[in-house]
């Protein structure tokens, strides 16, 4: 797995592992513990030989961090608009949002739709301005019998 694909896992994992933390600091524990995981067994498949252990407990703490910082800035309506990107956009079509709170900018792009025996997987790319920092990360979500989307590695 490749940086590109740890940081869409990450923030997919911290994006919707969140939608179902209660509010405040506990999304940012979410959201770090997830990235954690998700960073270490990132780590662990980068790294190789005698290296691998550094690899998995750099991984695991980057992956912390990335993963607070997104729990931490996507408030509720930022979590329900990136949801609904997933379950309404066409394949191809961005879908855009400001945060008018937070002055957050993000914009969803499936780029891709497949079926699966429980409902559909999308993979996307989701660019963000936050703190006038630029970020783009890519990840796929498959939608849940409930109708919930989850991140998939």
């Amino acid at each position: 797995m490749n940086k590109t694909s740890f940081l869409g896992a990450l923030a997919a994992a911290a994006l919707l592992g969140a939608c179902a933390a209660p509010p405040g600091h506990q999304r940012e524990q979410s959201g770090a513990v997830i990235g954690a995981v998700v960073g270490g067994v990132v780590g662990n498949q980068v790294g190789s030989g005698s290296g691998r252990a550094a690899a998995t407990v750099i991984g695991a703490i980057a992956g912390g961090v990335i993963g607070a910082s997104i729990g931490r800035s996507m408030d509720d309506a930022d979590r329900i608009r990136f949801a609904h990107a997933l379950e309404v956009s066409p394949t191809g079509a961005p879908t855009r949002w400001r945060n008018p709170d937070t002055g957050h900018v993000y914009i969803v792009h499936p780029t891709r739709t497949y079926p699966r025996a429980q409902g559909p997987c999308r993979e996307y790319t989701m660019d963000t301005v936050i703190g006038g920092r630029s970020e783009r990360v890519y990840g796929t979500a498959c939608r849940q019998p409930d109708g919930s989307w989850q991140a998939v590695n």
